[in-house]
């Protein structure tokens, strides 16, 4: 077998015919992987084209498609999920935890505040700007209205047994329900494909793609029609995911502005930022990595800390600290029955809500875990999982019990206060407004939400044209520029013509991919452990 040149300089590489980029072709300046690229890019226009021409009946395909798998599936969702986090912290313990990424003389690119700034980012520093308020809140309002049972099957959606009406417990479950969904399992998930790409890539020579991490599993037929099933579906996932949330968060950073300035909120102004969001991802594209993404990361994450310190402050500061200490405690404690995936009465809760979080992890893992490999070359494994799983569970747990601490003292004061019953892109908003200061607070709210987005604009696009680029990291930049540009049409046409039951649509089928990408990931775990092994010999 002929070794590629990095094979002969690095004798810990793995020997392949396969060079990167020998299936490319060059097509209007563009340097692209003939089969992904093509094949993703017309199926995703042909996507878009029949959700917009058959509205109803696409509507109605998904509003099915999507509750079948989350419900049928729910079993599955949970137990991999928990193999993942049982799988990342097993690496984290073992002598498979001191190999470096890169190798053992290799150094880090990037600082701890870069490096975590950036992979928060991406991972999910607008879902928190979205969700922490509105969460805490509904499942707190679950439980405290107890069970409701017809015909002996559960209706309510509460966590578990619910707490009926005992604002302490109610308080404690729904604190440890939302701390579930956005700590240790989601993150798993990332780091099991950032973990693998990292390895396969910085420790074995193999292009920075989906593909890569089955090697072991696979041998050569990696580089034929498995590996680009493998990336073709990546790239939907991706770039789906990415659309509905610009989609979506266009819709709440507009209510902000309505909110404060009152803007109003018709197609035309969605448009307009949308285009203002994908301009700004533009020029961060132009600027490359290192002055783009990570520089509005680290700006980002430092206005994120000064708006927590000041709801912290500002905001019933005793009975915040009280909801973080309880709720931590309370996720902890409840982390087993919440993870279970068999025996469950609260059907409502675990399909409606986890099963359907971990379907739309895992759809975003591709993403997610590949920008976090570009970034985390010379960290060691043990070094990694920890700061990709732990340290995130800890700023949930301090995040959520902030936001959503002080919305639920607000509507235990008082029962009519505004946060309860306003709309879910506004309760951000309403949290804040009985606070000094409000209309700042809101405005660096919704520059928060716009910046995320920005920067998980920048690095999805960065990541699609890795991918169709044949694993190649440095493709011309126009091929980014188009692909950022792309997301930014998808939402934008979407909204105008199909409006949010369009958007809905498309978030069902970037939540469908989550079903097949667990069978991906629960063999990449397999083919992760075979290479850390092999490289503990090495």
């Amino acid at each position: 077998m002929a070794e590629t040149e990095t094979t002969q300089n690095n004798p810990n590489h793995i020997e392949t015919d396969y060079e990167v980029g020998q299936d490319n072709v060059n097509l209007f300046g563009l340097d692209i992987h003939n089969p992904v690229f093509m094949v993703s890019g017309l199926s995703i226009i042909a996507f878009v084209l029949i959700a917009l021409m058959f509205q109803a009946e696409a509507t109605e395909f998904f509003g099915w498609l999507r509750p079948f798998l989350t419900s049928t599936f729910d079993w599955f969702f949970l137990s991999a999920a928990n193999i993942f986090v049982i799988f990342c912290l097993i690496l984290m313990v073992t002598p498979l935890g001191g190999i470096r990424l890169g190798g053992k003389e290799a150094s880090a690119e990037y600082s701890y505040l870069g490096w975590f700034a950036m992979l928060f980012a991406a991972g999910m520093g607008i879902g928190l700007m979205f969700f922490g308020v509105s969460e805490p809140m509904s499942h707190y309002g679950s439980a405290i209205g107890g069970t409701t049972v017809e015909n002996g099957v559960r209706t309510d959606w509460a966590p578990l047994g619910a707490a009926a009406a005992d604002h302490a417990e109610a308080l404690k479950l729904g604190m440890a329900a939302t701390i579930f969904h956005w700590a240790l399992h989601p993150w798993a998930i990332y780091a099991v494909v950032a973990l693998s790409l990292a390895f396969f890539t910085f420790n074995r020579g193999l292009p920075l793609t989906l593909r890569s991490a089955f090697h072991p599993l696979l041998g050569e037929r990696v580089w034929g029609w498995p590996g680009h099933v493998i990336d073709t579906l990546a790239v939907f996932a991706t770039l789906f995911g990415l659309a509905t949330s610009l989609g979506f968060g266009t819709e709440q950073a507009l209510a902000g502005f309505n909110f404060l300035f009152g803007w109003g909120t018709g197609n035309m102004a969605k448009v307009i930022l949308i285009t203002f969001i994908t301009t700004l991802a533009l020029i961060s594209v132009l600027r490359g990595l290192d002055g783009g993404v990570k520089i509005l990361s680290e700006i980002n994450i430092g206005i994120a800390a000064l708006l927590l310190l000041f709801i912290i402050v500002v905001g019933p500061t005793a009975t915040i600290f009280s909801t973080i200490w309880d709720g931590s405690i309370a996720y902890l404690t409840e982390l087993v029955p919440l993870s279970m995936p068999f025996g469950r009465e609260d059907s409502n809760f675990t399909q409606g809500w986890t099963s359907f979080y971990w379907a739309w992890w895992i759809s975003w893992s591709p993403f997610v875990g590949m920008f976090i490999a570009r970034v985390s070359k010379g960290r060691t494994v043990r070094e990694f999982v920890f700061c990709v799983i732990i340290i995130p569970t800890l700023v949930t747990m301090v995040w959520m019990g902030a936001f959503g601490g002080t919305a639920i003292a607000q509507v235990f004061a008082d029962a009519t206060a505004p946060v309860k019953d306003a709309a879910l892109e506004l309760k951000l908003f309403e949290m804040l407004k009985p606070l000094p200061l409000t209309a700042i607070s809101s405005f660096v709210g919704i520059i928060l939400v716009l910046v995320f987005f920005v920067t998980s604009s920048d690095s999805g696009s960065l990541v699609i044209d890795t991918i169709t680029a044949g694993g190649k990291t440095d493709a011309p930049v126009s091929q980014r520029v188009f692909w950022c540009s792309f997301e930014g049409l998808v939402a934008a046409t979407l909204l105008l013509v199909g409006g949010t039951e369009a958007l809905t649509a498309l978030q069902a089928m970037s939540v469908s991919t989550g079903f097949p990408f667990t069978i991906v990931l629960l063999l990449m775990c397999i083919s992760l452990f075979i290479g850390l092994k092999n490289a503990l010999k090495d």
